[in-house]
């Protein structure tokens, strides 16, 4: 393989029902950012499905300079062998240097059997992306490559934290957890250009065929997409001792979380949970109540833009990253803070 062959950032653009996803965009807000310390002048959105050209003007306005369209009728839903030939065939010919999927349910599926198709590594849910050296120290009798892509992810249950790299193969593929990537602010009347490109698709004993599709509508809400989230931990007590952080939840207008002990313990569901085997989350304020602060938890939380920790041990490690801290009982606290916050607001309907 001739490494010098592969140049470019790209990224899969993911869409569902002809909708983007989110994590496309940011995607492709961490693509520029790679692309400018490999010196690299665009970033290319790979856009796969059927009737999906009505969706480059957007990925344009989010930092896409270029989208490689694959339009088929046979991409119209999402299936993994014809899409995996989509992405690899895309990959084979125009050689791009990086590969970012989103670590989606699709992401999870594609990104693995292309990298495997197009005989190259990858580094499953990352958190963090940037370009060095590597290895990230200088070994004697080694060489130490320079502006690799080094991909940082949780290992062992989130126990650890490991970076990885592919020096040898490309592209450099990761698939990235939603929510940890920023989106850029759209560009207004931003344009790509736009290749369309479509290898052909000669389905196979590998084309599963799709009988129904059937959608059910959470009623959970995506803590990913909240303003305001009241996250809770072990310290809370009990499933019933939930109720507390509800009703501060609803007088702030906000979104229940919990941390991992909280999910093994069955007080509430997985979807709810804030970590690295969580979700990332980025909301305006985060409220850390009754949580210890232990590592695995503070790496999908410590973006937030503002964070309260109430704890009663004062040397709780999620008093390190936190705005506010408020030693004391739980039990106590949150009550009075909620009537407070109902009073207020009570005051300014008057």
């Amino acid at each position: 393989m001739g490494l010098e062959e592969y140049k470019g950032v790209f990224i899969y653009a993911q869409q569902v029902d002809n909708k983007l996803s989110n994590i496309a965009f940011e995607l492709l807000g961490k693509a520029k950012d790679l692309a400018a310390d490999l010196d690299e002048k665009k970033v290319t959105a790979v856009l796969i499905g059927s009737n999906v050209g009505s969706l480059v003007d957007e990925l344009a306005a989010y930092g896409a300079d270029r989208v490689i369209v694959v339009d088929d009728p046979e991409l119209k839903d999402y299936r993994t062998e014809p899409y995996t030939h989509a992405l690899a065939s895309v990959i084979n010919e125009y050689k791009p240097e990086i590969m970012l999927v989103g670590a989606t349910a699709i992401g999870r599926d594609l990104g693995p059997r292309t990298s495997a198709r197009v005989k190259t590594g990858l580094t499953a849910d990352c958190t963090v992306l940037e370009i060095g050296d590597f290895p990230l120290a200088p070994v004697p009798g080694q060489e130490q490559k320079h502006k690799q892509l080094l991909m940082t992810r949780p290992a062992f249950g989130g126990n650890t934290i490991a970076t990885i790299a592919c020096p040898d193969n490309r592209p450099q593929m990761a698939t990235v957890r939603p929510g940890v990537m920023q989106k850029i602010a759209p560009i207004e009347g931003a344009k790509a250009e736009v290749i369309n490109y479509n290898p052909g698709f000669t389905p196979n004993n590998c084309y599963v065929e799709i009988l129904d599709i059937v959608k059910e509508v959470s009623n959970i809400a995506d803590i990913a997409d909240a303003k305001i989230l009241v996250s809770g931990g072990r310290g809370v007590g009990s499933k019933e001792n939930f109720k507390l952080l509800e009703d501060l939840a609803e007088a702030l207008g906000a979104t229940v979380s919990c941390s991992r002990a909280v999910v093994d313990s069955g007080w509430m569901p997985k979807e709810m949970q804030v970590g690295q085997t969580g979700k990332t989350v980025r909301p305006k304020v985060y409220f850390a109540i009754g949580i210890s602060g232990a590592i695995q938890h503070v790496a999908g939380m410590e973006e937030s833009d503002f964070i309260v920790a109430i704890n009663k041990d004062e040397n709780a490690p999620i008093f390190d990253v936190a705005d506010y801290g408020i030693v004391g009982d739980l039990n106590k606290i949150v009550p009075l803070l909620t009537d407070k916050i109902k009073a207020e607001k009570a005051k300014k309907a008057a």
